[in-house]
């Protein structure tokens, strides 16, 4: 890639040039900002897209618990006899029809029956349920302001001003400058952005609706309960399962939005910039400086300007043959002086000065030489 001429301009500044002109420089960057974008609103998509596998270990490896159903029942339709239901029956003799003390048996009329029952009704796949129904309602409202912002335009306009003034080699430098940026979105590239969040609405409502299958989420569903509401007793599953814990932050999540009609990305300010953005213009305004330097090396008029490479060099090998045809290098060098260095190093600087401060030199010797 060919490298920019404005990199070689400030490349080879000289740097005390840099540091005294922005020691006298005087500047003032003003920023208008109006920013309104509603495509961006897909925090809560990345949240759920997030949050759903921890949901689905959850259904799959339910909380459950065992529920006793006592019942005092005839000792004929007794399914069985426990130790509980021993100690029911040692308390109420009441129960007792007959004792054969010959054979130390006991013939009670009724007994205790516990039937035992596994049950996935809990505090804590109750609430997974009702995270579920609120994530299906957040997104279908969700889905509708997105088809509802297909009209609305973005809009992204930056408005920058900038005033500066400087003094080096008694040159008055000032700058007044403005850049103005606006964005245009065409309606095809609108609709694609949102065909785009559509898209992932789809995919997170198929997710959402996969979860409805799994038995747990099934029998819960069957039970009619009601829905869990804040504020959310914090058991020690739902404190210390990492599963539940990504559940909660979306659970506080979709609570803390559910009224919000979107998430607007909105900024409209007016303000002072004093930062990184004002130092970089204040370098632009020092090479505007040096760009116009330029102008001075070529308006520079005098003997062989307009010689070509060939003539220059033939005017200096005369002026030197005629002053002294046995000066060495060392003796050229002295003749020159410091510019001599400087001239050399420097591509920038144009053959005309070269010429220039040569012929400047050899005069003042001819003269002394007179």
């Amino acid at each position: 890639m060919k490298k920019l001429e404005l990199n070689e301009l400030y490349e080879n500044a000289d740097k005390n040039e840099l540091d005294r002109f922005m020691s006298k420089l005087e500047s003032n960057a003003k920023i208008n900002i109006d920013y309104e974008n509603y495509l961006n609103d897909i925090e809560w998509i990345e949240k759920m897209e997030e949050t759903i596998p921890y949901i689905d270990n959850i259904l799959r490896n339910p909380n459950r618990f065992i529920v006793n159903e006592e019942e005092i029942v005839k000792i004929e339709l007794a399914r069985k006899i426990t130790v509980d239901s021993i100690k029911h029956l040692s308390k109420h003799t009441n129960l007792i029809q007959e004792v054969d003390k010959k054979e130390d048996n006991v013939r009670p009329s009724k007994i205790l029956n516990i039937h035992k029952e596994e049950t996935y009704d809990t505090y804590e796949n109750r609430l997974i349920y009702t995270l579920i129904q609120n994530m299906k309602m957040f997104s279908d409202k969700k889905r509708k302001i997105v088809e509802e912002n297909l009209k609305k335009d973005v809009k992204d306009e930056k408005y920058i001003s900038y005033i500066g003034t400087a003094r080096l080699h008694n040159e008055d430098v000032a700058i007044n400058l403005s850049l103005s940026t606006k964005l245009n979105i065409t309606e095809d590239e609108k609709r694609k952005k949102k065909k785009e969040i559509i898209d992932r609405i789809d995919a997170i409502d198929k997710k959402i609706n996969d979860l409805t299958f799994v038995d747990v989420y099934k029998q819960i569903d069957k039970l009619n309960i009601r829905l869990i509401r804040p504020p959310i007793k914090k058991t020690n599953l739902i404190l210390k399962n990492v599963n539940f814990q990504y559940a909660m932050k979306l659970w506080d999540y979709i609570q803390d939005n559910m009224d919000n009609k979107t998430k607007l990305e909105k900024e409209k300010k007016e303000f002072i910039e004093n930062g990184r953005l004002k130092r970089i213009v204040d370098e632009t305004f020092f090479i505007d400086y040096l760009a116009s330097q330029e102008l001075n090396k070529k308006n520079k008029s005098g003997e062989g300007q307009d010689m070509s490479k060939d003539e220059m060099i033939e005017y200096l090998l005369d002026k030197l043959i005629s002053l002294n045809a046995n000066l060495s290098i060392d003796q050229i060098k002295e003749l020159v002086g410091d510019k001599f260095e400087k001239i050399k190093l420097k591509k920038a600087v144009s053959m005309q000065e070269v010429q220039a401060i040569f012929k400047k030199y050899i005069d003042d010797y001819m003269k002394q030489l007179i």
